[in-house]
């Protein structure tokens, strides 16, 4: 029997594990159950791929999603890997030929949706698998069990039948995002029997996260994207209406673009996913619609143009970004007004629950919050952080400019939303302070007010940040309905009457950039362009697609960037030392060494 390390080295070309990656194949190993939390890009899948491989027979993997299923399937047989998936969307003599496989034992992985591992009758999985010995069940996607979780599917819940079913297995649960909430109730559902409990680290020190206060979008878009030409990556919307707009409107742009959401044909959905799989467009612009399932590697930069549901989404669909640990850009383009959108559909749906508020709430509270953007992440999550500077997001980067005497700034808003008597928004507000002379302001005689005009200097993008990091911090609050009303909280007045009320509070704008200077780069994508001929890099990348196309799977099947980087860096000269670069198993280097070297050589 080989070793996890010979294996992990022969099938993918990996010569270390990666933090928890030992542990949670040793606990399949060894045949006990476990609760696996790894955020996306660690590594979490080959904690069950490569045990299947080194145990006696058939591993079960429970996936949501066809297209999850195929992209995992697909690159495990590139790397040499017995694997099949079985589905309602194979094709009958395919359904035939996997059926085929397993009784005869030629594989070591089958994935299965859920619907079809529970299923019955005569196309039932245990008919299928008939006397086949089974080597333990993993449940990747694990959160859509709970109902706790972000993307809870009912279906899931019958999971638990198949601990009868095989009482003898050990049964794995994998996912990527899982306050300890959910994960308590992974484990009660499951019915998982005294499981170890892996928990990684929520952080993804390759990703550069930026909030920006929504302006003119589409300007802020152009901005993002020239930093990204050629890149591929995920534009967020709310809404399936702005999805279509600002799709036409990209592709105006000359920006290969698609659209993707609930209200497309399921032809339409499944065509544009694919084209972005395999390279044929670089952007996607979607609704939450799309994302769980994608398993491309490669995505350089996620944009949300208008804020998430909870921090939980955000975390799960920004970490759709450089899973392959490469830089990436996530950023959040938001404005109050989205929060309020939010509660408005979740209100008409029956479900702004006092559990959905609270999500919100701190969602909102990210946003607009001034510090270390990885810092709250991973607090939120209930991990404590011991970096002084990330060196990965906007806070940390520079990028805000911290107001010298923020605890005055406050007070003179608060002064403001005192004096207009708390009956009017934030827009009322803002013009006030900044002394314009609307219809509105001046019939109202607000313009002969002590605040009218205190920060006349501020634009109102400044001003409306200020306010809505004051209601994050608790001194504001919005009023629900369709026209919200700016309110002082309790500790808004405390801090209105004394100044120390309030020693630590901090407010911050956007710091002023010179036109066409690009941010600082991140520690990350400095050091994982050193060295490398990026010229190369392109031409290795030709070559990955057209060894894609003409295999007819996606590029990030063949080689990650991380791969190509390292061939581009090091140069290998020959297949021996090809064998030493990361991420070339044994099969890739007999399949595609000599190409690989043909290549290097001529960019040499």
């Amino acid at each position: 029997m080989s070793t996890l390390a010979e294996v992990l080295e022969r099938y993918w070309g990996y010569t270390t594990f990666r933090p928890l990656q030992e542990d949670a194949m040793r606990a399949i190993l060894e045949n006990r159950d476990s609760l696996v939390v790894m955020p996306t890009g660690a590594g979490k899948s080959l904690c069950f791929q490569a045990p299947a491989i080194v145990r006696d027979g058939l591993a079960v993997v429970v996936s949501p999603l066809i297209s999850l299923m195929k992209d995992q399937v697909d690159t495990l047989v590139a790397n040499g890997v017995a694997a099949a998936c079985y589905h309602s969307a194979l094709q009958p003599h395919v359904k035939t030929e996997v059926a085929t496989g397993i009784r005869e034992g030629r594989y070591s992985l089958l994935y299965v949706a859920p619907e079809r591992l529970v299923g019955e009758g005569s196309d039932g999985f245990t008919n299928l698998v008939g006397r086949r010995p089974l080597s333990f069940v993993a449940v990747d996607e694990a959160h859509c069990i709970s109902q706790w979780g972000h993307d809870f599917r009912p279906e899931y819940r019958q999971l638990a039948e198949l601990r009868h079913r095989w009482p003898d297995l050990s049964f794995h649960a994998y996912t990527a995002t899982a306050t300890g909430r959910v994960r308590r109730d992974i484990v009660e559902q499951m019915g998982l029997r005294d499981p170890i409990e892996l928990v990684g680290s929520f952080d993804r020190p390759n990703l550069v996260y930026r909030v920006l206060p929504r302006s003119t979008l589409k300007k802020q878009l152009q901005e993002i994207l020239a930093r990204h030409k050629g890149q591929s990556g995920i534009v967020y919307c709310q809404s399936r209406k702005e999805v279509d707009a600002l799709s036409d409107w990209l592709v105006e742009q000359k920006i290969r673009a698609v659209p993707y959401h609930a209200g497309l044909d399921d032809d339409v959905r499944h065509r544009h996913q694919d084209k972005f799989l395999n390279e044929d467009i670089d952007v996607v612009v979607a609704t939450v619609a799309f994302g769980m399932g994608i398993d491309r590697s490669d995505v350089r930069f996620v944009i949300h143009a208008g804020a998430p549901q909870s921090l939980e989404h955000y975390q799960q669909e920004s970490g759709r970004a450089g899973r392959d640990g490469l830089e990436a850009e996530c950023v959040l383009i938001v404005s109050g007004a989205d929060f309020l959108r939010w509660k408005v559909m979740l209100e008409r749906n029956g479900e702004l629950s006092d559990a959905r508020k609270t999500l919100l709430r701190d969602i909102e509270r990210y946003a607009s919050s001034v510090g270390c953007r990885h810092k709250r992440l991973v607090s939120y999550f209930g991990e404590t952080w011991t970096k002084d500077d990330c060196g990965a997001c906007d806070y940390c980067l520079g990028e805000l400019e911290e107001m010298p005497d923020s605890v005055t700034l406050a007070r003179k808003i608060l002064s403001c939303v005192a004096r207009v008597q708390q009956r009017f928004g934030i827009l009322h507000v803002v013009n006030v302070l900044r002394g314009a002379e609307t219809d509105s302001v001046i019939s109202r005689g607000h313009s002969l007010l002590s605040t009218f005009g205190l920060l006349k200097d501020a634009s109102i993008d400044e001003v409306r940040g200020y306010i809505e990091q004051l209601i994050a911090e608790g001194f504001l609050v919005q009023t629900d309905g369709e026209y919200p009303i700016l309110m002082m909280t309790a500790e808004g007045v405390a801090l209105l009457k004394d100044a120390g009320a309030a020693p630590g509070l901090v407010l911050a704008r956007q710091r002023k950039v010179e036109k066409g200077k690009l941010p600082k780069r991140s520690k990350t994508e400095t050091e994982s362009w050193s060295g490398v001929d990026k010229d190369l890099f392109e031409e290795l990348r030709a070559l990955r697609l057209r060894v894609a196309r003409e295999r007819g799977v996606p590029p990030y099947v063949i080689f990650h960037d991380t791969t190509l980087r390292e061939l581009a860096r090091l140069k290998p000269a020959d297949m021996d030392a090809m064998r030493h670069i990361y991420g070339f198993g044994e099969k890739k280097v007999n399949d595609l060494g000599e190409a690989v070297l043909e290549v290097i050589k001529a960019g040499s």
